[in-house]
């Protein structure tokens, strides 16, 4: 694998880290064949809202509990976390400028149903590269490694929403235009929606751009 080759894991629309790491590689894998981790990005993504930091949860079932592989996860829609997830995606963006653009990309995402996790995940991020025009090819592992191969940067659990790591091993993206930023100050490495509704198309420079401060 090149310098440039990094491995990633699935996310439910991934923070903005995930997506400036996945424009800056040649070649991008994301894993295919690991065991479903908790209260990570994979199945969950954070928002601003008016009342600050707001975390979205999709509710899973395992049907091989613990053993259960990332491909095999199956969204509960039992709870109603569709409706949930979008009234609370519209309440924090509608006064955002991209906000009708974006919404109507993201919609129908919500008022489909998916059945499993991997599948959404998936549908999601293409969704969002195709608005970006970001001819990225991904392609998924064959076979689980615990250590990465040789050459490849491995991001499946740097980017997190429990790692401090990802503050010194991933460069910061600059900041931009918050909804809420008057009450909150600039609130890095939120889901990819939140740069997508505030900056529209320009969110391809900023995550080009490295903060150098």
């Amino acid at each position: 694998m090149s310098s440039k080759t990094i491995l990633l894991s699935t996310a439910y629309l991934p923070p903005v880290h995930y997506m400036s790491a996945l424009l800056g590689a040649d070649k991008i894998f994301i894993e295919a064949h690991e065991t479903y981790l908790k209260q990570t990005y994979r199945n969950r993504c954070v928002i601003l809202s008016a009342n600050g930091p707001l975390p979205l949860v999709i509710p899973v079932i395992k049907p091989k509990g613990n053993h259960t592989g990332i491909t095999e996860v199956i969204i509960d829609y039992s709870t109603g976390w569709n409706r949930n997830h979008w009234r609370a995606i519209e309440s924090a963006y509608r006064t955002s400028a991209f906000f009708e653009f974006i919404a109507d990309i993201l919609r129908p995402f919500y008022s489909n149903t998916f059945n499993t996790l991997w599948e959404l995940n998936n549908e999601l991020l293409k969704a969002i590269l195709d608005f970006l025009e970001l001819p990225v090819k991904i392609s998924f592992t064959s076979n689980f490694h615990k250590v990465a191969p040789e050459g490849a940067m491995d991001l499946r659990y740097a980017i997190s929403p429990k790692a401090k790591m990802q503050e010194t091993t991933l460069p910061a993206t600059l900041p931009y235009f918050q909804v809420f930023e008057h009450r909150f100050g600039f609130t890095p490495n939120l889901s990819i929606i939140d740069l997508l509704f505030n900056e529209g198309l320009m969110t391809r420079e900023i995550l080009r751009i490295k903060d150098k401060r």
